[in-house]
């Protein structure tokens, strides 16, 4: 890891690309080995209809806020729409999901913290990993319970 004692920079046409386990494009700015485990910073582009399958976090707290198009969130039992500009922060521990429920591609800003989690939309786009299964395996290592996951293991 670095010791976060420089800039982290992520200019248009050098960032990072990779992929969401739902598909959507991610383009990730900082990860957790530049912040010396800090955070990690994604934007995340979801197509209509779109967003990951119900899921907990044992080791980090969510910051989205959402850019352009509007997202319905879930989280523990509440459920709430989020419109351009709305900031949505989701504890760890507490099983959340979200989806873009408007008719155009939508896109959000993201921060996890500590940091680690974005490392998996890297895995997912260099292995090319695309089953629940092969997805399944790379969130196990980060912490993530999906409820696909535990369905499949029923």
């Amino acid at each position: 890891m670095s010791d976060f004692q420089k800039a982290v920079i992520s200019t248009p046409g050098r960032e990072r690309l990779a992929k969401a386990p739902h598909g959507a494009k991610v383009v990730v700015h900082a990860t957790a080995a530049e912040t010396n485990g800090a955070f990690g910073m994604w934007e995340t582009f979801t197509l209509p209809g779109k967003g990951p399958a119900p899921h907990t976090h044992t080791r980090e707290t969510e910051v989205f806020r959402v850019v352009c198009g509007t997202y319905r969130f879930q989280c523990g039992d509440e459920e709430f729409d989020a419109p351009p500009g709305t900031v949505v922060v989701l504890p760890p521990y507490v099983r959340h999901s979200w989806r873009n429920i408007g008719d155009v591609p939508g896109q959000m800003f993201a921060i996890v913290t500590p940091g680690a989690f974005e490392q998996l939309f890297m895995e997912i786009e260099a292995s090319g990993a695309a089953s629940p299964d092969e997805i399944a395996l790379l969130e196990a290592r980060l912490g993530i319970i999906n409820d696909e996951t535990l369905a499949l293991d029923r």
